[in-house]
């Protein structure tokens, strides 16, 4: 995408007013929010989890691509404290792999958060017995008789916040004490669906994208400083907004400058990145003690928000245009966790969760949708969607 020069002059002001407390002064290096952050020498940085009164380092672990257990013993022994999981990553490998490494370390000396959906796609909602089941059947494989953060998975709008079977599942979960708290992770309408989940008055945490591409951030600080007011905690994911900018990964998103973007915001208690590598973790482990964001990193950024890069906002301009009414936003995501991420058995999955076919818009003359950024559509459909013709198999 190609933009012109008041553009360009407009997404810097954008990027660097993003960094604006409440006062409108701009957030020094060396000056954050008092009271927020730890930040000594070389001492771990943490902040506290809203009214969770839990204190998290400001750098944890998406364990959802990671399938080795050194790597996780690392990132424990480096100062990791926060693991973050699912019920359906690696089809339930993923916290079985996180039981088997956590079997013997104190309880108390680690975080595990896990996340269940609200139902089957096209299946409808589960019932509040499904849920719960779910639940049951990831302590079996964590090895644990609670987690310390429970997420209804993937909440995407005000409805779904709102699906009373599903609060009361929550509710149940944290009433009964195998969960310590309850929340959401969503990656779209992020706004909405925060403002909904200070309504029900109830959630404990929210584990949302964020990240310096975002054309809604003002909505989203604005969002998450009332949440905060009100005692959520706040974790981000999707920070590196795809991770390459091409799908030949010959332009990869400056990892740090991108974590530390979002950590300028003190209500973000910590990030969850993806690591799946030793030098990835070397890497995330230096954020630890350092999240001043330079000017250096804050041009490399401005670059890559002006690319059009891998990464679908989800703002869901596209939907009503679409004449297959397809999910569209859900489709590019699978694309992202592909092209971006590596991430093959999420993409099938998403697919599969979604009943994208093969190219759905192979009969269709002329694409009618106009992506707000520009996203060649049905190409990226057409390459993502010929996953389902792969046998899973060859995927996991």
């Amino acid at each position: 995408m190609i933009m012109s020069s008041n553009e360009r002059l407009n997404r810097r002001i954008f990027l660097k007013s993003t960094l604006l407390g409440a006062s409108g002064a701009i957030l020094s290096r060396h000056a954050f929010s008092a009271g927020s952050i730890k930040d000594i020498d070389k001492k771990i940085i943490t902040r506290t989890l809203g009214k969770t009164g839990i204190e998290l380092p400001v750098i944890s672990m998406g364990v959802m691509r990671a399938d080795n257990p050194n790597l996780v013993r690392a990132a424990l022994e480096g100062g990791i404290k926060h693991f973050d999981t699912a019920h359906g990553y690696m089809r339930g490998n993923n916290e079985e792999m996180l039981g088997n490494v956590f079997k013997d370390v104190p309880r108390d000396s680690f975080i595990i958060s896990t996340k269940i959906p609200a139902g089957e796609r096209g299946g409808g909602s589960f019932t509040k017995e499904q849920f719960l089941e779910r639940l049951d059947i990831s302590l079996d494989r964590l090895r644990m008789d609670h987690v310390d953060m429970l997420y209804s998975h993937g909440v995407t709008s005000r409805e779904d916040m709102l699906n009373e079977t599903i609060l009361d599942a929550l509710t149940a979960a944290k009433k009964s004490g195998k969960t310590r708290f309850i929340g959401l992770s969503t990656h779209r309408n992020e706004p909405e669906v925060i403002k909904t989940a200070i309504e029900t008055g109830i959630i404990d945490v929210i584990l949302t994208s964020i990240n310096f591409k975002q054309d809604h951030y003002p909505e989203m600080k604005a969002a998450i400083a009332s949440g905060a007011e009100h005692g959520i905690g706040f974790i981000g994911m999707k920070n590196l907004a795809g991770g390459y900018l091409d799908e030949e990964k010959q332009r990869p998103v400056d990892a740090k400058a991108a974590i530390k973007w979002v950590l300028q915001d003190p209500n973000i208690t910590t990030c969850i990145p993806g690591f799946t590598a030793f030098d990835q973790l070397e890497k995330d482990l230096e954020l630890l003690t350092d999240i001043t964001l330079t000017d250096e990193e804050i041009n490399l950024l401005e670059l890559a928000s002006n690319d059009m890069g891998m990464y679908c906002q989800g703002c869901g301009v596209c939907l009503p245009a679409c004449k297959k009414s397809l999910p569209v936003p859900d489709i590019m995501r699978a694309y992202m966790y592909a092209y971006g991420y590596g991430n093959m058995e999420k993409a099938y999955t998403t697919l599969v969760e979604y009943d994208v076919p093969v190219n759905p818009c192979s009969d269709c003359d002329l694409c009618s949708v106009q992506c707000s950024k520009n996203f060649p559509v049905a190409e990226k459909i057409s390459k993502i969607t010929r996953l389902r013709d792969v046998p899973q198999d060859f995927i996991t």
